[in-house]
């Protein structure tokens, strides 16, 4: 009965490291470039499906289109893009030098990052009063008891509590890659 907003739950706390995942924290996580999209013969396609993204040193993306012919078209995609780093094309790869991170730049990723948390919070607590609501309603129509209704209101706050857990654990382990230099 309650399954579905538990995937909600899930849902969000996805979305959240996804949204973690692009964020950048000094050091090269091709996870940055998840959001760019390369037009390949007029398709938006992702950078990963156009080439070989690897990581050859701690702070450097290397990209290496399978056609050569994209290379420019990468690189417009990346200017483009809000990552903030200007590629190098040398004719046969682009490469992504990531600046180191000030202190205070780092700072303010810790409160991007604290503020998506939150974001996530307000959603899962919103999910869990969509599920309240829908248990009041299936007392009030007589699909269930009013003893399951309190069960399940327990089972929705128990669910609400590990999420909320979990994106706490997120937020800490992001903020602490961020924070370490």
């Amino acid at each position: 009965m309650i399954q579905k907003y538990e995937e909600k739950m899930q849902k969000s706390l996805d979305n959240l490291e996804r949204e973690y995942n692009s964020i950048r924290a000094g050091r090269a996580n091709p996870h940055v470039l998840d959001k760019v999209k390369v037009d390949y013969y007029g398709t938006p396609t992702p950078i990963q499906q156009v080439g070989n993204v690897s990581v050859p040193e701690p702070r450097s993306i290397v990209i290496q289109p399978w056609e050569p012919s994209l290379l420019k078209t990468i690189e417009k995609a990346i200017q483009q893009s809000d990552i903030g780093i200007h590629p190098a094309n040398d004719g046969k790869v682009i490469r992504l030098v990531f600046p180191e991170l000030t202190e205070e730049h780092r700072k303010d990723l810790v409160k991007d990052v604290k503020k998506k948390g939150e974001s996530a919070k307000v959603a899962v607590r919103n999910i869990r009063r969509d599920a309240n609501d829908f248990l009041k309603k299936s007392q009030k129509n007589g699909d269930i008891t009013e003893d399951d209704q309190k069960d399940q209101q327990n089972r929705v706050q128990k669910m609400t509590d590990k999420y909320i857990k979990k994106i706490d654990e997120a937020i800490d382990d992001k903020s602490k890659e961020i924070l370490t230099v």
